[in-house]
């Protein structure tokens, strides 16, 4: 048997999201940071941001983000070429709960926060909404497939974990394409009521 020997470089790009075989590397481009923000917008062009065909995948990632509301849910909408986040979305979701006293748990789909061509922005948590407790938040990522391009729809899938409102945690999975073949050129956040009172998100390019 022959000992496959991995280099330093191949090591550190084999940790980059979708890479375990060193194939793909991620570039930070932007951090947004919410401060009781209405929304928090990705831009092509602007503020230094990049969301083109530069890279054919995008990775956003959601580091603590803290509603201003109770039962709150984090919501992403895209752009294609007008100022609108209103893009038609076909999607679908499950979810996966469990209860931190009593025990309650569940794996099913997500009938509430799935979307057949519609223009509303998509739920990234499932059907439920985040609480506001001052220790519960939102973290995960969402990964856009190659949003510049005029040929083909364009995919996306998120995973998230949050601290449910009535002290579930929930694992939820959200996918589903853009149907435009228009450029995606921007993608906005925000939650459906209140603010995004803190947290930040960050935009990678993958090679």
């Amino acid at each position: 048997m022959s000992i496959v020997k991995l280099s330093n470089n191949g090591v550190k790009n084999a940790t980059a999201f979708g890479s375990i075989t060193g194939l793909g590397s991620m570039t930070f481009i932007k951090k947004l940071t919410a401060s009781s923000s209405s929304t928090l917008s990705f831009v092509d062009g602007a503020s230094s941001v990049v969301l083109d065909n530069t890279y054919k995948e995008y990775l956003f990632t959601f580091k603590d983000i803290h509603p201003s509301a109770d039962d709150a849910e984090f919501r992403v909408g895209f752009r294609d070429g007008g100022t609108d986040y209103d893009a038609v979305k076909t999607s679908t979701g499950i979810e996966a709960y469990h209860h931190e006293t009593s025990g309650t748990s569940a794996l099913a789909y997500s009938t509430g926060g799935d979307l057949a061509q519609s223009t509303d922005f998509q739920m990234l948590s499932a059907a439920n909404g985040i609480g506001n407790d001052n220790d519960q938040c939102f973290s995960g990522y969402l990964h856009l497939f190659n949003p510049s391009s005029t040929t083909f729809v364009k995919h996306f899938i998120a995973t998230s974990q949050y601290s449910h409102f009535e002290d579930y945690s929930s694992n939820d999975y959200v996918a589903g394409y853009i149907n435009t073949t228009t450029a995606i050129d921007g993608v906005q956040f925000k939650m459906h009521s209140g603010n995004i009172d803190a947290g930040d998100i960050c935009l990678f390019g993958i090679a």
